[in-house]
């Protein structure tokens, strides 16, 4: 993958333990600059413990992560800073219900950004239009839908220019017919260069957005590959069994 350019992210022999626990057992993972990889796999699969760790919210038993080349799992980094450079939205969309929707941009972008009052209005008027939510602006977060919710999450992470954006099954909290929004905007987002680190069980928009798929079983990488070939061809017995198992389950659905 070395021909995509800098490489944003980098997690080589990551291991995580909870107790006696092991949850995640020797992950490498590259990320490259306006690239998304997906995650797939069951739920315990360590997906979100991944995410967690990579944005330092879980402290790591072993392994090292590298955020542009800096060792960011050295013990003495300063993890606020680090934090400032990453996004991360969950499938709970988080958003501060007494805030209205700009309120919830503006938040961040004047106490991390440290953007004057009028300058952090102005930025967040403009990435709520991007998403049609501009008339909302003034809202709290339970008069718009799942999707509206989910976009606006998507949105205060972006606001703040991290150099890689993690999502944890974005979308998996929505009724089906508000997903699309969600994963379109992924898609203007992946279209205008945002390096993203993804969880979803959306095979379908995995396939035809990622560039790279991994697949994790039991805290292991089971397979991984660029996603065309991932989705049609995979190699690993246990991959077939895991696709064809969710292809059956959509097909009931």
């Amino acid at each position: 993958m070395s021909e995509l350019g800098p490489m944003i992210l980098n997690v080589k022999g990551l291991h995580k333990s909870f107790e006696d626990k092991d949850v995640l057992k020797g992950i490498d993972l590259e990320l490259y600059r306006g690239q998304i990889v997906a995650l797939i796999g069951s739920s315990g699969s360590g997906k979100s413990t991944l995410l967690r760790c990579v944005n330092l919210l879980e402290e790591i038993s072993d392994g090292q992560i590298f955020l542009n080349d800096e060792d960011i799992s050295e013990p003495t980094i300063n993890q606020d800073e680090v934090r400032r450079q990453i996004g991360l939205v969950f499938q709970a969309y988080n958003l501060f219900a007494h805030l209205s929707i700009e309120e919830n941009i503006t938040l961040a972008l004047r106490h991390v950004k440290g953007l004057s009052t009028a300058e952090a209005k102005a930025k967040a008027l403009a990435l709520l239009d991007r998403i049609g939510l501009a008339d909302k602006a003034d809202e709290y977060p339970d008069k718009l839908s799942g999707g509206q919710q989910q976009r606006t999450a998507i949105m205060r992470a972006v606001a703040l220019e991290p150099t890689l954006l993690l999502l944890d099954e974005v979308t998996s909290a929505l009724d089906p017919e508000l997903v699309g929004e969600v994963l379109e905007l992924i898609r203007d987002l992946k279209a205008g260069g945002t390096s993203i680190l993804m969880a979803t069980h959306e095979l379908t928009f995995a396939r035809d957005v990622a560039d790279w798929v991994v697949f994790l079983d039991g805290g292991v990488i089971i397979e991984e590959g660029p996603a065309k070939e991932f989705f049609g061809n995979p190699q690993n017995p246990r991959t077939i069994e895991f696709l064809q198992r969710l292809r059956r389950r959509a097909g009931d659905a």
